[in-house]
């Protein structure tokens, strides 16, 4: 799933947006020897410098994502996929929690569009729990390039919803994602089932969560970071008296699903510490790096690696998504964009 730009302000120690728009946290020049330390690096990330440690950090991230999908396949056959969601957004709600509720107090459930951030909070556990379940039927691999189809089903929501125009260069993008699906999902294809329509799912989901992330930009990040989280606890635990769960799970299983959950809340943490380094829209290429964490994680351990179509396919929508993000940031004239993420 992609993860907005918004995260960065959890940890609330990043400047409003009306200042962050600009050049960052920063102070003004002193004295000589040019400006001072924060300066520089706002100056930096301006011209679009991305230093190794945020790269290092959009890696890291990724790997978190694909660790925590492998973790679910793995449990997919022997516990039901609404407990597996509940337990990813129950463990980051607590650490939400513990985190910003000392620092903001009511606050961090104050919004004038309640509404409106309930239906955006809604889509992301709905997104979660279409993937999880494609993931006891796919390979790791394939299930996470459908996903990434996301920034093309973006575009094609922005034009119905947003009523954007749909450029030449747009449609050229959408319809070389649309052809990467098909190299993947195709007759013969061990992803030719159903499932693949659950990963497809999950993609317009997240492509509807980011259209709503948009229209509710203005509001506090924290915030927006905090529901999703709420929400999607609160619609599994709805759901998990009717799941016939027991009390016999092994110790080791109930482990690995808090890791699982943990594992989740740590990759998001790392989105924000890069955030905090350079722009999303720098960064946003290398998020992409999930899709080679989930070829070799599958193969490791679940012995599946993708055949030449698929690879094709998977290079098809990972250049059509860098060529769309590219494209949206030029026309942007800079603005930053939502890096992609599976998580």
């Amino acid at each position: 799933m992609a993860i907005p730009l918004g995260w960065v302000e959890t940890l609330g120690i990043v400047p409003p947006p009306s200042i962050r728009r600009r050049f960052g946290p920063v102070r003004a020049p002193t004295g000589r020897g040019g400006p001072p330390q924060r300066q520089r690096g706002a100056l930096m990330r301006t011209r679009g410098y991305v230093p190794l440690s945020a790269i290092l950090l959009i890696v890291g991230a990724v790997l978190c994502f694909t660790a925590l999908d492998a973790m679910v396949k793995a449990l997919a056959g022997r516990y039901p996929i609404p407990l597996l969601v509940w337990a990813r957004y129950a463990v980051q709600l607590i650490a939400i929690l513990l985190w910003l509720l000392p620092r903001m107090g009511a606050g961090l459930f104050r919004t004038p569009r309640i509404r409106l951030q309930l239906v955006r909070a809604a889509l992301l556990p709905l997104s979660s729990l279409c993937f999880f379940s494609a993931l006891r039927y796919l390979p790791l691999a394939e299930a996470t390039a459908i996903n990434y189809a996301t920034p093309v089903l973006v575009i094609v929501l922005a034009v119905v919803f947003l009523g954007e125009r749909m450029t030449r260069p747009r449609i050229a993008l959408v319809l070389a994602g649309m052809a990467g699906m098909f190299l993947i999902v195709r007759p013969g294809s061990v992803v030719f089932q159903g499932a693949a329509l659950l990963a497809l799912g999950s993609a317009v989901f997240y492509g509807a969560f980011q259209i709503l992330t948009r229209t509710l930009a203005g509001e506090d990040s924290r915030v927006l970071l905090f529901y999703p989280a709420l929400v999607g606890t609160l619609m599994m635990t709805v759901l998990l008296p009717w799941l016939g769960i027991g009390f016999g799970m092994p110790w080791g299983d109930v482990a690995v699903i808090t890791i699982a959950g943990l594992l989740g809340t740590i990759g998001h943490f790392l989105f924000i510490l890069a955030f905090q380094r350079a722009p999303a829209s720098a960064l946003t290429p290398f998020t992409y790096m999930q899709l080679v964490w989930a070829t070799l994680v599958g193969w490791v351990a679940f012995g599946n690696f993708p055949d030449a179509w698929t690879l094709a396919g998977m290079a098809v929508i990972g250049g059509s998504g860098l060529l769309i993000t590219l494209h949206e940031r030029r026309r942007a004239k800079g603005a930053a964009q939502e890096p992609t993420a599976v998580d």
